[in-house]
């Protein structure tokens, strides 16, 4: 069982209190104060330092003070430091949040350009994912939400009943009671029996899950199937007027004459004359297609070695300029590291300067803590040489380290500058060797289109027009033999039309009859469906009924082991609605009454404080708590971790501490 105690919170400048320090030193302590006298803060301070969020949950909350108008104060440094006592060995953890004022270059004032946070693990300047890290490891979390949650569980008696949704209380809550199997679960019950055959290795939830989509997709199609077969009924053609038989016999006898009068077109059609001058011009269409081609190949022979030397200028040309364009952007972007690094050079000489000005400030006790009698004076001198040494030790530990970062910077700031010399003499070359290429692709852009402009289109050549003409001449016979034959052929292909539509209409009348029986097949089949489904749903209620029983069964050895683990603490972890289903919930109970309504403050608190006590066992750590509202307890329960209770006192105006060994005087 690990153990964190917190020996010591201390702020400065956090939510309106100036200065304050409580050193429980891992003992109980009681923290007296009237409203609105910053006891939640010390809470929020706290979480704050590990988390970055107040005590509830908020990230956005501000921390500064404000003036009497309720303006931020501005040039603060707002501060949160804790000692912890983790397994015996001292932790310190300190985080300063501040404002960032840059000088611009060129401008004598400074411009607010921002917030910053300083991070501090046992006085070293560390990363925030260092910090973070650290954090983790004190409840040997992986992750920094889970590292929350378990911090929030463990120090506010209220988060997990108040703040908590109960879908987490109850994940939270079976995993402390340990896993029930399904076996044990329908031993328990005779009725399940037959349960683990039909999940089929799914789990009770997904099975429910199953169920529920199976049901609302059976319940939309028995709402759709009616529907269907009156669509079905109602697209009926009528044909009451209609004999099939007659109608297939009327149909192969058309199709006959339809037949016959085809092949009399054909023959009319094939004269033999035309069909020799159809070869004529064909043979002619490929003397024309040979002779475009060979031209063709003239005209790009002439031109191609040169339209291949622009394409290669082309080229090198897009190369010198992606050159070009890295070279600039690979300049802008050292220009940019460059000021950056400027800028935070003049942020080091500020704190150089700030830290070199301070002074040592002696602050100790001069009067023995226990009896109230003066200090030797030696032992008051001797303390206060020691802390003077400390003090100087860690200011110049300081200032080398910013003396060192400022060289640094100072060194990365003259190699950009080098860098830049160098990309800029390749720019310079670049940018020439561009425009001589440039040059190069005119000048053969010029001589290209010379030899363009010299090329003979091959519509233009005295072979190809006379082979034109020739063929012009043979399709004016062709149109000449065939005009003899159109009259006899329009005759006859006006009767064939009309065959064409006599038959369309004696197909159209035959689709309906099988229409009609493609609609009754239909019909049958949603029937068929309907009852199926029906079917269906009837399993799909039985299953629902023994998912539901297992639930129950489930729920009730869950329960009696999860109470079991508490001392004060009940749950009830479903409700059973009107209609007999169950419904899963998570509701703490203390002498049965529910813990959101009725409960009264001081059981609330000791409730929490039970949920506490077996969530450290559970967790394997003991964490300090912290107990608002804690005048409402007159009798809190005995718990082995810290407990910081936050008492609500009008007489105090100022916070108050009162520390263990007053407490066991009182």
């Amino acid at each position: 069982m690990r153990n964190l105690k917190l020996n010591l919170l201390s702020l400065r400048n956090f939510k309106g209190v100036t200065q304050f320090v409580v050193n429980p030193n891992g003992e109980d302590v009681k923290i007296f104060g009237d409203n609105a006298t910053g006891k939640t803060t010390l809470f929020d301070a706290f979480t704050w330092l590990l988390f970055g969020k107040d005590s509830q949950n908020k990230k956005d909350f501000s921390i500064k003070n404000l003036d009497e108008e309720g303006k931020e104060i501005h040039n603060l440094e707002h501060e949160v430091e804790a000692v912890f006592q983790l397994n015996g060995k001292e932790l310190k953890l300190r985080k300063v949040y501040y404002e960032k004022w840059t000088k611009k270059r060129g401008s004598a004032r400074k411009d607010f350009t921002g917030h910053t946070t300083d991070y501090f693990i046992d006085e070293v300047p560390s990363k925030k994912s260092d910090f973070e890290a650290r954090v983790l490891g004190i409840v040997g979390a992986k992750k920094k939400e889970e590292a929350e949650e378990t911090f929030k569980l463990l120090t506010n008696p209220g988060y997990f009943n108040e703040q908590m949704h109960w879908t987490k209380r109850r994940e939270i809550l079976l995993k402390i009671a340990g896993r029930v199997s399904d076996k044990e679960v329908v031993k328990s019950n005779p009725k399940l029996e037959t349960l683990l055959e039909i999940l089929d290795g799914r789990s009770i939830e997904d099975h429910k899950k199953v169920i529920a989509a199976k049901r609302k997709e059976i319940n939309q199609e028995l709402e759709r199937i009616p529907v269907r077969i009156d669509e079905v009924n109602r697209s009926k053609p009528d044909v009451s007027e209609l004999n099939r038989q007659d109608l297939n016999d009327e149909l192969t006898y058309i199709q006959s004459q339809i037949d016959e009068k085809q092949e009399e077109i054909n023959r009319i059609k094939n004269g033999s004359q035309v069909s020799e001058k159809q070869t004529q011009s064909r043979e002619i269409e490929g003397q024309l297609l040979e002779i475009k081609n060979k031209q063709a190949d003239l005209n790009h022979n002439k031109t191609s070695g040169k339209r291949n030397e622009f394409n290669s200028l082309a080229r090198e040309i897009d190369d010198v300029q992606r050159e070009i364009d890295q070279t600039q952007y690979k300049m802008k972007n050292n220009q940019a590291q460059k000021t950056k690094l400027e800028n935070e050079m003049e942020a080091l000489r500020d704190e150089y300067t700030a830290e070199n000005a301070m002074g040592f400030e002696s602050k100790h006790e001069e009067n023995c803590p226990t009896c109230g009698q003066s200090l030797p004076e030696e032992q008051i001198k001797e303390a206060h040489e020691n802390a003077k040494a400390d003090f100087n030790k860690k200011k110049a530990n300081k200032l080398e380290s910013i003396n060192k970062e400022g060289r640094q910077k100072k060194e990365q700031v003259a190699s950009l500058e080098d860098e830049n010399k160098t990309l800029s003499s390749t720019l310079e070359d670049l940018k020439t060797k561009l425009q001589t290429k440039q040059e190069e692709m005119e000048k053969v852009k010029q001589e290209l289109q010379k030899l363009e402009s010299n090329t003979t289109d091959y519509q233009e050549l005295p072979e190809y027009k006379a082979k034109l003409e020739e063929k012009q001449a043979v399709d004016q016979e062709i149109e000449q033999l065939r005009s003899n034959v159109q009259e006899s052929v329009s005759v006859a292909q006006s009767e064939l039309e009309a065959l064409r539509q006599e038959k369309s209409a004696i197909d159209q009348d035959l689709a309906k009859f099988v229409q009609i029986e493609s609609s009754n097949k239909r019909v049958k089949e949603l029937e068929a469906e309907q009852e199926k489904l029906g079917e269906e749903y009837e399993q799909l209620e039985e299953q629902l009924y023994l998912t539901e029983e297992f639930i129950r069964s489930k729920v009730n050895l869950l329960t009696s082991k999860i109470n079991e683990r508490f001392d004060q603490a009940n749950f009830k972890l479903f409700k059973e609605n009107i209609n007999g289903g169950l419904e899963e919930t998570c509701e703490t109970l203390f002498d049965g009454v529910p813990y959101s309504s009725g409960l009264n403050n001081a059981a609330r608190i000791n409730v929490g404080l039970d949920i506490i006590n077996t969530l450290s066992d559970h967790y394997g750590i003991q964490v300090p708590i912290f107990i608002d509202n804690a005048e409402a307890v007159t009798d809190l329960i005995n718990l082995d971790s810290q407990m910081i209770s936050l008492v609500v006192s009008e007489p105090d105006k100022n916070l108050r501490v009162e520390y263990a060994e007053e407490m066991e005087l009182v």
